[in-house]
């Protein structure tokens, strides 16, 4: 298993370009993701699990926080 990760902070405008970004790979039969400083070819097959989380925390020391984790796995198509 090999595993590239990569945060970084960005406006919300950023962030929904690099959602769209990823949205318009995903419609290739091979995505090239940019994590970081580096590009990672991905082959999604035709049927993709999707899983959403989001979640919301208030907290009296730390304030108010909202998060969104998505999750996308597949077998590789050919």
């Amino acid at each position: 298993m090999t595993k590239t990760t990569h945060g970084e902070r960005l406006s919300r405008e950023e962030a929904a370009d690099r959602l769209q970004e990823l949205a318009a790979q995903l419609r290739t039969a091979d995505a090239d993701v940019a994590v970081g400083n580096k590009t990672v070819r991905l082959s999604p097959g035709e049927q993709v699990s999707y899983e959403i989380d989001v979640r919301e925390e208030s907290s009296f020391l730390r304030g108010a926080r909202e998060s969104v984790e998505l999750e996308l796995e597949w077998e590789p198509g050919e």
